[in-house]
């Protein structure tokens, strides 16, 4: 690097050497010197005792200069005096310019410098390439390279025999896709830190004994890795007892966390707080209501309560009585995340063209989440064009072929209910007699197949 430092005008060389050799005496009064130079501009020395330092005043100032030229302030160098002890052509400019080549770009150096200092002690060949190339065989992106680091700056100083690899074969071994590390890095390289045993395995450990199978908790690591970050005696568990002093049943907590991880990172005690004072005032359903609600959608602890209020205040402007309303969020949730743009479309072609009673969508308010052009139309126009009439959960509630089915029967089938999660047990279906399940499968690929549409 330093032959081609006209490239790089921030990395000049120093115009000073390091002096002449210098017998003992010397190094003591050219130290004392230097220290006396460090104090006048605000810099401690206590701790530069034990490094050693140039032998001119000269030199010290060309790397006081080049390190503020680099957008380090004083009280910066004061965080970690010993990057005094590096050399500016030995230590800083090598490194410097690959970390530039890496990706770190040239204006953040500095802010990547406050963070970790200790890189510019580090041998390029010997200590930095060996990290990168690791990274680069978990599957990282050469361009994410540089992100990744200004994310997590501490990975250079780690031991590729270290917890570097011990992490990874941990998530492998419990079922995360070995080509998903490398994304996962990207999203949330601090888990490459992380203690297998103190760490990333406690958590695991109670997330299974919660009733979520390995191959669903896999899934979620893989698509949300930074929920190993997790805490797991400040925010995991006080946040699952907290789910269940406001009423949500222990046997459906694995399913809550499957569809919304990020629950357990929450400050979860104020939302659910807030959101069922709400739920009571506003939509009149009581504790026990908002407790199912969060069972079927638990995201709702997070979203703004204005826009809540929005497809509420449609259906109640529909002539739909509050009770009913309330009844229909508990049946289904998903309504109060849904656009009324949507709902207006879908509830004109209910009364318009179907004419029917709007009890019917009271008792189904699933209706609402079904798509108005790919499900609703089509199929109510193949059953007009049959004279047949059922109820609206009987030919939207079922995929295409079942549909199909149903019409080319002579009678119609009674009405199930949806699929249920039960904890540490398969997914039970009613009507498990027409939809059979293949005896090869295990139970826990039998739950992840059938609750990740959950």
């Amino acid at each position: 690097m330093s032959t081609q430092s006209s490239k790089f005008p921030e990395y000049q060389m120093p115009s000073v050497t390091w002096g002449v050799i210098q017998g003992r005496k010397e190094k003591l009064v050219s130290r004392v010197i230097i220290c006396d130079y460090l104090k006048t501009i605000g810099i401690l020395t206590d701790e530069l005792e034990d490094i050693e330092l140039p032998s001119t005043v000269e030199v010290m100032r060309e790397r006081v200069e080049f390190l503020q030229k680099l957008g380090l302030t004083i009280d910066d160098i004061n965080e970690y005096p010993l990057i005094l002890g590096c050399s500016v052509r030995k230590n800083m400019i090598p490194v410097l310019g690959y970390l530039e080549k890496i990706g770190i770009p040239r204006a953040r150096m500095g802010e990547f410098l406050k963070n970790y200092p200790q890189c510019l002690h580090a041998s390029v060949v010997v200590e930095l390439v060996p990290v990168v190339k690791f990274l680069r065989g978990l599957d990282v992106e050469k361009q994410d390279i540089g992100y990744v680091l200004m994310k997590y700056p501490e990975l250079l100083g780690f031991k590729l025999e270290g917890t570097l690899s011990t992490s990874v074969a941990y998530l492998v071994s419990i079922g995360v896709n070995p080509r998903d590390i490398g994304p996962m890095v990207t999203q949330y390289p601090y888990l490459l830190g992380m203690r297998v045993g103190t760490m990333i395995k406690p958590l695991v450990d109670y997330l299974v004994s919660l009733g979520l199978p390995k191959k669903i908790l896999a899934r979620m690591i893989e698509k949300r890795a930074y929920i190993l970050g997790y805490d797991l005696e400040e925010t995991v568990k006080p946040n699952v007892d907290c789910l269940t002093s406001f009423g949500i049943r222990k046997e459906v907590l694995a399913s809550v966390i499957a569809q919304f991880p990020q629950i357990l990172g929450l400050p979860l005690k104020a939302k659910l707080s807030s959101q069922q004072y709400f739920f009571n005032l506003k939509l009149k359903i009581d504790p026990e209501g908002f407790a199912r609600v969060i069972e079927k959608m638990p995201q709702i602890v997070s979203l703004n309560q204005n826009v809540i209020m929005k497809p509420v205040d449609f259906l109640l402007g529909r002539g739909i009585p509050a009770d009913d309303v309330a009844k229909m969020v508990v049946k289904c949730p998903q309504l109060l995340s849904l656009q009324v743009g949507l709902m207006k479309n879908s509830y004109y072609y209910f009364k318009s063209e179907m004419a029917r009673s709007v009890k019917e969508l009271v008792e189904f308010p699933e209706y609402f989440t079904y798509s108005l052009e790919l499900r609703i139309k089509p199929r109510y126009q193949r059953l007009k064009s049959k004279g047949i009439r059922c109820s609206l959960a009987w030919f939207l509630n079922c995929s295409d072929l079942r549909f199909e089915e149903r019409l080319q029967g002579e009678y119609i089938e009674a009405e199930s209910a949806g699929p249920t999660f039960i904890m540490g047990g398969k997914l039970e279906l009613p009507g498990s007699e027409i939809v059979s399940e293949e005896e090869d499968e295990s139970d826990d690929e039998i739950l992840y197949r059938r609750t990740v549409s959950l």
